[in-house]
């Protein structure tokens, strides 16, 4: 079975149970914390991932890390995954459940690039542009990329629209290419 549908079975009932519990806003916000340490800390992922390191020490880690910075829900979650020998999964786990939050609240993620930063102008028509396509409310994150010149690229689950100058010119040169053959 893939990584990420061991995340998403233990990510759903995760959301389940915070939902019973009245706590999805805490978790979610547990799991941010989580994931921004293993963004900020490349020592504690590789921990996590290390064969050499025993799984109860990796808990007793988890613990003294999060202790009192997380609801015992997240607590539980931690001690599952580290009983299992799965807390390799665990930063996986923080994105689905993430992923699975938004969706039950109704949420899109989307990613723009563009060759300059987003006006405020800019960023509401994309964002006007998620919702007409995927009919949720957008949680747009904008990046700048120089080298496609213009226009944008923007990406949505599985799906990616490119109305970049760069893309453009690769399709024309694709299109040369077919024709040159």
């Amino acid at each position: 079975m893939s990584e990420s549908r061991i995340a998403k079975r233990y990510a759903t009932p995760l959301l389940q149970l915070a939902d019973k519990k009245k706590s999805v806003d805490l978790v979610k916000s547990d799991m941010e914390k989580f994931l921004a340490v293993c963004h900020g800390n490349a020592a504690f992922v590789n921990m996590l991932n290390s064969p050499v390191i025993p799984h109860l020490k990796k808990g007793e880690i988890l613990a003294k890390i999060f202790k009192g910075n997380v609801s015992e829900i997240s607590s539980a979650l931690f001690r599952l995954i580290i009983i299992k020998n799965r807390e390799k999964l665990l930063p996986q786990i923080a994105r689905e459940y993430i992923n699975a939050f938004n969706e039950s609240q109704g949420y899109q993620s989307a990613n723009v690039t563009t060759a300059v930063a987003l006006t405020p102008t800019l960023r509401t028509s994309v964002e006007e542009l998620v919702m007409k396509i995927s009919g949720k409310k957008p949680l747009l994150t904008a990046q700048v990329k120089k080298n496609i010149v213009g226009g944008y690229i923007l990406t949505m689950d599985d799906s990616q629209i490119d109305q970049s100058v760069k893309g453009a010119l690769n399709k024309l040169k694709l299109i040369f290419d077919q024709e040159s053959n």
